[in-house]
């Protein structure tokens, strides 16, 4: 997922999008107005209703959209955070990093544990039926 900004940058571009749809939408579906002494001959006639109801449909758009902004923009660092608190929040990152370090090496070494007992335990198993393999064929060959 992309960080903060991107998002936040996202959204900007998202709202821009929005504003950009909803002034095509009006100038196509808008009535003209008509200039006096500015009249065209054999121009379009009034454009036909819109199916939909275009303006509520983008103000949704436009006011998710607006709402998403301010979320994004409420999630990023204040101003406030002064340096002391960065440091802070730095220092207790590292300690947390370095307590997983430790428990991801102690679990690291119970697996390796494990493994060797498995590794062990096959190996019996594996001598067991060669030693079973060879008392069967010393069996067979035994005259009757």
């Amino acid at each position: 997922m992309a960080d903060r900004l991107t998002q936040l940058q996202d959204a900007v571009n998202q709202q821009a999008d929005h504003f950009c749809n909803s002034i095509g939408v009006i100038q196509q579906c808008a009535p003209a107005s008509p200039f006096p002494g500015f009249e065209r001959s054999g121009g379009k006639g009034s454009p036909s209703p819109p199916q939909e109801d275009y303006a509520v449909l983008f103000a949704k758009l436009i006011a998710r959209t607006a709402k998403d902004i301010d979320v994004l923009i409420d999630s990023l660092p204040s101003d406030e955070s002064n340096l002391e608190l960065q440091i802070a929040s730095l220092k207790t990152l590292e300690q947390e990093n370095q307590e997983s370090a430790r428990k991801l090496e102690d679990i690291v070494h119970h697996g390796e544990t494990l493994l060797l007992q498995i590794q062990a335990a096959l190996h019996d198993i594996a001598q067991s039926q060669l030693n079973c393999q060879a008392m069967m064929s010393g069996q067979d060959n035994t005259p009757p």
